[in-house]
C-alpha cells in the first residue's frame, strides 16, 4: 500500500482533499455531510471541494424537495436527514467556516456545522471503563463506512484503516482504527499503547504537528470498537503550554495531568487507572503523552454552551456552537467547567 500519505504535510493534505472529492461520487446524506463538515472547518479542502460540494447540493435539494412533496418515505438515517434539513431551511451559502479565539490559555473554536448534529449518545450516563465488543452495534467494520476510509495499509506491522470525521474539530481530524478486523473494544492494551506511541514518534519525522489522541470509555468516547484520532496541528494543544505545572511551570491545571516521556512509565499509570475503573484521555505527541484522569461522563453537568468533554477539550480546546458565547466566554468560565471532571481527593 502506497505510504506517500505520510511523506510530508503537503502530500497528506493532496490525499485527504482528493479522496474528499471522490467520496462525492457515492449517493447519500451522510457522505455530503462529512465533506461539508471537513470543507467548514478547513478553508484550504473549502476552496478544493466547493464546486464539487455546491453541484451535490444541488442534486439532493432537488431530490428531497421533490420526495418530501410526494409525501415519500426517507429512507436515510434520520440523524442525516434532520442536519440536511436545517441545511435547506437555512441555506448552504449561510454555512459558517470555524473561526478560532485564543486567550493565553484556551483556545475556543466557533464550528457552525457541529452544531447542526442531534446530541451524541456519548453524553449517556457511563459505568466502568470497558465494555465486551458489540458486533451488533456500531463498528468500523460496518460495510457502509468502507468508503469513507481514505487510507489502508500496513504500517509497523499492523494494519491500519483511516477514516474521516464526519464533524471535525481538528485539523485533518481522522479516526485511525489498528486490526479494525479484530473487532477490539476500545479499552486500551499494553501492545496498542506502544504501537500508537511508536508511530506517532515515526510520523512525527514528516508531518509536522501531528498528534494521536485516545479516549477510553467513559471519556466520551461514542464507538466502542478500537481507535485513536489522529489530527496535524499548526498551534500546539494549551496542555502543552509551559506556564502548567506539568509542563515545569506554575500555573494549575484546571483537572490532573500527568505527563510522561517513558513508554513504560505512561502504561504502568494507565494500569492504576484501569484497575480503579477510572476514565482518561490520551494526547501522544512524538517521544510524549499526556494522561488526563477525568470523571465518568454524565456524572456532572455540563455548561449549555458544552456538548461534552473528550481529549480535545479536556487539553485545553473548546468547541462552542453559538457565536455569541464564542465570543463571550472568559478563562474563568473555561477552567471553572474543565474543573467539573477533576476527580474528588
Amino acid at each position: 500500500m502506497n505510504k506517500e500519505l505520510f511523506t510530508s504535510n503537503e502530500e497528506f493534505r493532496h490525499i485527504f482533499e482528493q479522496g474528499l472529492v471522490k467520496l462525492l461520487d457515492y449517493d447519500g446524506l451522510g457522505i455530503f455531510i462529512l465533506v461539508l463538515a471537513n470543507a467548514s472547518f478547513d478553508q484550504h479542502v473549502h476552496d478544493f471541494t466547493h464546486t464539487a460540494l455546491l453541484e451535490k447540493y444541488k442534486q439532493l435539494a432537488k431530490q428531497y424537495c421533490f420526495l418530501l412533496q410526494d409525501g415519500q418515505l426517507l429512507t436515510e438515517p434520520e440523524d442525516d436527514i434532520l442536519v440536511f434539513l436545517k441545511l435547506m431551511a437555512m441555506g448552504i451559502d449561510k454555512v459558517s467556516q470555524t473561526e478560532f479565539r485564543h486567550t493565553r490559555q484556551w483556545e475556543l473554536q466557533f464550528n457552525h456545522i457541529r452544531s447542526l448534529r442531534p446530541a451524541r449518545m456519548s453524553k449517556n450516563v457511563i459505568e466502568g471503563i470497558h465494555l465486551e465488543f458489540n458486533p451488533d452495534g456500531f463498528h468500523f467494520n460496518k460495510p457502509f463506512l468502507q468508503k469513507e476510509s481514505y487510507w489502508d495499509g500496513l504500517l509497523n506491522g499492523k494494519h491500519l484503516d483511516i477514516f474521516y470525521n464526519k464533524f471535525p474539530f481538528a485539523r485533518f481530524h481522522s479516526l485511525l482504527v489498528p486490526d479494525k478486523e479484530a473487532c477490539l473494544p476500545q479499552y486500551l492494551s499494553h501492545e496498542y499503547h506502544q504501537y500508537i506511541w511508536q508511530i506517532t514518534e515515526q510520523l512525527g519525522e514528516h508531518l509536522n504537528g501531528v498528534g494521536m489522541a485516545y479516549n477510553s470509555y467513559g471519556a466520551f468516547s461514542s464507538i466502542n470498537h478500537l481507535h485513536f484520532h489522529l489530527f496535524i496541528k499548526e498551534h500546539p494543544l494549551p496542555v502543552s503550554n509551559l506556564d502548567w505545572t506539568h509542563n515545569g511551570g506554575t500555573k494549575s491545571y484546571p483537572i490532573e495531568c500527568k505527563v510522561f516521556h517513558s513508554i513504560e512509565l505512561a502504561w504502568d499509570f494507565i494500569q492504576q487507572l484501569h484497575t480503579q475503573q477510572i476514565s482518561y484521555n490520551l494526547i501522544y505527541l512524538p517521544g510524549i503523552v499526556y494522561c488526563l484522569p477525568r470523571k465518568h461522563q454524565g456524572t456532572y453537568d455540563d455548561a449549555s454552551w458544552s456538548s461534552g468533554f473528550a481529549w480535545y477539550e479536556v487539553s485545553g480546546g473548546f468547541t462552542t456552537f453559538n457565536h455569541t458565547q464564542f465570543m463571550n466566554l472568559d478563562c474563568q468560565q473555561l477552567e471553572d467547567e474543565l474543573s467539573l471532571l477533576r476527580i474528588d481527593s
